[in-house]
């Protein structure tokens, strides 16, 4: 019998009954108490309840665009369970701010004052980090625990049970996270990493990924995002 439900794990239920088998494998188990060890005795990001945000606020049947990062923001009150975002009040990372930058040169939209993605989230669009967790002011100091293994997981079955989802796929971690995808079933987009030194370099600006994306969503009679 599993002892994982969705109530413990704070995940939408939709996202739990696709993960079930996922959830019952000794490597998640093992997963789950090094993360509660973790939690137990240092600060980690972002709060327990909110680490897995990204399904909560994106349910399976709506993902139409899947955008992956590294892990979560370390900073104190930067990372709520979402790629990339932070919430609103929260001072803009700089990926974020070159990404909206990216956005409004692409589809000539306001630039947005606040950080919080939570509105491309429940368009649909899964802003899904590789480690799922973090230590306070540590990047990538999680990267021992096996976040990797479950969001490979996602990834795959979204690939091989969904059509025509975009996934963008921003430097080279996330491209290697994607070498998987199915690019005759699903649209991939590709592109340096929106961080300052990659986009600084020429590999972030000018992508269009988001006018792209749309462009494929009407295609294939999916609802466009508002970006």
């Amino acid at each position: 019998m599993n002892k994982f439900t969705p109530e413990l794990l704070n995940i939408d239920a939709t996202w739990f009954n696709k993960l079930q088998l996922e959830f019952e494998k000794p490597y998640f188990e093992n997963l789950w108490e090094e993360v509660n060890k973790a939690y137990n005795t240092t600060p980690c990001f972002p709060p327990k309840t909110m680490i897995f945000d990204a399904f909560n606020q994106c349910n399976w049947q709506d993902v139409k665009v899947v955008i992956i990062g590294q892990d979560p923001y370390h900073g104190m009150g930067e990372a709520h369970g979402l790629s990339f975002s932070v919430p609103d009040g929260t001072k803009i990372p700089p990926s974020l701010r070159n990404i909206f930058r990216e956005l409004n040169e692409d589809i000539n939209c306001e630039l947005p004052i606040f950080g919080s993605l939570e509105r491309w989230a429940i368009q649909g669009v899964l802003l899904l980090n590789a480690g799922l967790t973090v230590e306070k002011d540590k990047a990538n100091s999680h990267k021992h625990l096996q976040w990797n293994v479950f969001t490979d997981a996602v990834i795959s079955l979204i690939n091989q049970e969904k059509e025509h989802v975009v996934f963008m796929l921003w430097g080279n971690f996330a491209q290697k996270k994607g070498l998987k995808i199915d690019r005759e079933k699903h649209l991939v987009l590709l592109s340096g990493h929106p961080s300052p030194m990659s986009a600084n370099q020429g590999k972030w600006f000018g992508n269009k990924h988001f006018s792209q994306a749309n462009t494929y969503l009407k295609k294939h009679k999916k609802g466009v995002i508002n970006w």
